[in-house]
């Protein structure tokens, strides 16, 4: 009896610490959360565990820190990426719009203006981002395709409710290609509509009506898919360049192999669609390196004709007059 009145207190003693550790306050309960943290508060304490603020990242302590990293050569490349896509977008709809298959100035015009649009955007992008006014970014180095998913990876602490920790963790590669985009219609309703109604009335202004529709489309795309993108743009973009320049080259009236090897040297715009494709396939292969950490630019952009070279020597084989 005696070891039961002992034993009781103790009991009640360890059940009272065992349910005090277990109810611990949210804001302590959850320290190595992924993407939560503390924000000093300037007085030697800290706010509660949560999402760390725009610009900052919680480190291996879960504490708030600014962050001071740089882009890297590979998030150039890829914001690199995301001006090309509007500008390729823009070539196309003007080209399509033009209906012309020889360059002339009012096209060319037109050319230099979607150009002059994008680089317009960019560069006011790049200015607007921290620090402000300044040709270059503070980002948070990017860790993994996690940190561009923050909100699927909200912690539950000690299973009582869902610690709220989403925020930019690739600040600010995530948000200013919005602003870039939003720029580019900005400053393509400023520009466009008065040149389009004097260079090419009537069929200019279909391009203007493209890009109204797919800078949205790329808006939201980027909204939902963009670290899918960051890790597979190289490859997209190899991809897609092989694609069009087989498509641009099938369009020929002349599938001979002389014809199409003088339509490249002959005609001015097959030339200038040549090299752009050649350019993008470039691109592709020394972005695929930086990703892979090699250093193999040179031997693998010596190919990047080669996609041209086998469509010209093989069109006799798949040439539907040949077939019988």
């Amino acid at each position: 009896m005696a070891t039961r009145r002992f034993l009781l207190p103790v009991l009640i003693a360890c059940t009272f610490c065992f349910t005090t550790a277990i109810k611990e306050p949210k804001s302590f309960a959850y320290e190595k959360g992924r993407y939560c943290g503390r924000t000093s508060l300037g007085n030697g304490s800290w706010s509660a565990c949560g999402a760390c603020e725009r610009g900052l990242r919680s480190n291996a302590s879960s504490a708030c820190q600014i962050c001071k990293d740089e882009p890297e050569l590979y998030d150039w490349l890829y914001l690199g990426f995301m001006g090309l896509l509007p500008l390729t977008f823009h070539l196309g709809c003007i080209d399509a719009a033009a209906k012309r298959r020889t360059f002339t100035k009012e096209v060319m015009a037109l050319y230099a203006s979607a150009v002059v649009e994008v680089v317009v955007a960019a560069v006011a992008t790049l200015l607007i981002a921290d620090p402000f006014g300044e040709f270059r970014i503070r980002s948070c180095k990017e860790r993994g395709l996690a940190d561009w998913y923050p909100l699927f990876h909200n912690p539950n602490p000690n299973y009582e409710g869902v610690l709220h920790c989403t925020q930019e963790a690739v600040y600010p590669l995530y948000s200013m290609v919005f602003v870039f985009y939003t720029l580019c219609l900005m400053v393509m309703l400023l520009i466009r509509p008065l040149l389009s109604s004097k260079l090419l009335p009537g069929r200019g202004k279909s391009a203007i009506y493209s890009a109204l529709y797919f800078l949205p489309i790329l808006i939201f795309t980027h909204a939902i898919g963009a670290g899918l993108i960051y890790y597979s743009f190289p490859y997209l973009v190899i991809i897609l360049s092989v694609v069009s320049n087989a498509a641009h080259f099938a369009f020929q009236l002349d599938q001979s192999m002389p014809g199409l090897l003088l339509g490249c040297i002959r005609d001015v715009r097959n030339l200038v669609i040549l090299i752009g494709h050649w350019g993008l396939h470039a691109y592709g292969i020394i972005a695929i390196m930086v990703l892979n950490d090699k250093d193999a630019y040179g031997s693998l952009c010596a190919l990047v004709p080669l996609p041209a070279v086998f469509y010209i020597l093989t069109s006799r084989f798949t040439d539907p007059s040949n077939m019988s």
